[in-house]
């Protein structure tokens, strides 16, 4: 196994760690002890893409895990902090469901051999998604209520580029997913 395919496991494997600080103790330091576990394995999908491209190390296993990994790590995320109530519900459904429309569309055209590319728009959205996770684990505590807020517009902004990205995907992949439907 190389080593951009044992940075997509330690992904999967910090998501229990990430958990289990969010969860466990009292007051604010837990969530921070959270953030960073979360900050080192949304870390991991940066270095293992970058890695498996510039080594010529890309494999199935990759192919399938990696885009797994983030959506389980970040899913993880969003449902625990909708459970304490920093993001509304409703948020975290069109988050989420994004991810199931997008992958389901993706799995129906490998079936047919056809490969659907991600998009800027999709990479522009994770990247708010892991910023408004983090921001919204460390409000109180020592950075104050503000982050509250920050948070809130990080979210709004990234369920619009949810939307967004979502239409766009399916329109510059028209073609294709006009011909699963035949």
């Amino acid at each position: 196994m190389n080593i951009a395919n044992k940075l997509t496991l330690l992904r999967i494997a910090l998501i229990p760690v990430f958990i289990a600080f969010f969860y466990i103790g009292d007051g604010w330091w837990h969530y921070y002890a959270a953030a960073l576990v979360f900050v080192l394995a949304a870390l991991t999908d940066l270095f293992d893409g970058a890695l498996a491209r510039r080594r010529g190390i890309i494999t199935n296993f990759g192919k399938l895990m990696d885009p797994i990994a983030d959506k389980l790590l970040v899913s993880s995320a969003l449902v625990l902090l909708g459970s304490i109530g920093r993001i509304h519900p409703v948020f975290v459904i069109v988050l989420i469901g994004r991810e199931f429309i997008i992958s389901g569309f993706r799995a129906l055209a490998a079936a047919e051999g056809k490969v659907l590319a991600a998009s800027g728009l999709g990479k522009s959205k994770t990247v708010v998604q892991i910023v408004a996770v983090v921001v919204l684990m460390l409000y109180g505590g020592v950075f104050g209520e503000w982050l509250e807020t920050a948070g809130f517009i990080l979210v709004l902004a990234a369920v619009a580029l949810s939307l967004v990205s979502c239409a766009d995907y399916l329109l510059k992949n028209k073609g294709i997913v006009r011909d699963m439907f035949k």
